[in-house]
């Protein structure tokens, strides 16, 4: 008998309608477990990338940890350096302990101009060239298509210059969004304290 349809309880006990006793059931961690990957996770996606070192890579390789991302652009003066000051504050409130198992993942969305030299450049420039950093160079086609999933809208105004959304992104260690955070320069704390969630 279904009391409030499908509805679920965090804790054990009895239902409050029929009085019978709640029982535990497997959710989607289960197929992390199993190695498979739900159909809403970004590791779906076959597009192939370049990271700053110049390895070629699939989004699902950097499956295993919770993934922090956002998308920007390296010539960029005025949204991207408030991003990355963003995602530099909320790895910097993040303990040594979950840091391991978390990877901050900076994408771009010009391909042409961010060669995996220049991401290199940039992460060293500022300061993320660690291993939980990683910095991302696509295909027009790959950059696209996962800005749709992350929904973030960008459109190139000039050769050098772009608008976009300004979202930082948060996929479980199976590539599933969590949680999203739009604005600059916004309170990161139900970011890190999403982070903190899927790390423990």
């Amino acid at each position: 008998m279904q009391c409030e349809e499908d509805k679920t309880y965090d804790e054990a006990g009895s239902c409050p309608i029929c009085k019978m006793d709640l029982k535990h059931v497997e959710t989607a961690s289960k197929n992390l477990e199993s190695g498979e990957i739900s159909e809403e996770s970004i590791f779906n996606l076959t597009s192939k990338w370049h990271t700053e070192e110049g390895k070629e890579i699939q989004l699902e390789d950097l499956k295993g940890k919770t993934l922090v991302m956002v998308m920007i652009y390296t010539s960029c003066k005025a949204a991207c350096p408030r991003l990355v000051a963003d995602m530099r504050h909320i790895e910097a409130q993040i303990p040594a302990k979950n840091v391991k198992n978390v990877q901050f993942a900076l994408i771009s969305i010009d391909p042409e101009t961010d060669t995996p030299e220049r991401l290199k450049a940039f992460a060293i420039e500022n300061e993320m060239d660690g291993e939980q950093w990683t910095f991302l160079q696509g295909t027009d086609g790959g950059v696209r298509e996962f800005a749709n999933v992350l929904s973030v809208k960008y459109k190139e105004i000039s050769p050098i210059d772009f608008s976009h959304s300004n979202i930082i992104s948060v996929f479980n260690s199976g590539g599933e969004l969590k949680h999203q955070q739009e604005g600059l320069g916004v309170d990161n704390k139900e970011t890190i304290d999403a982070i903190l969630q899927l790390t423990q």
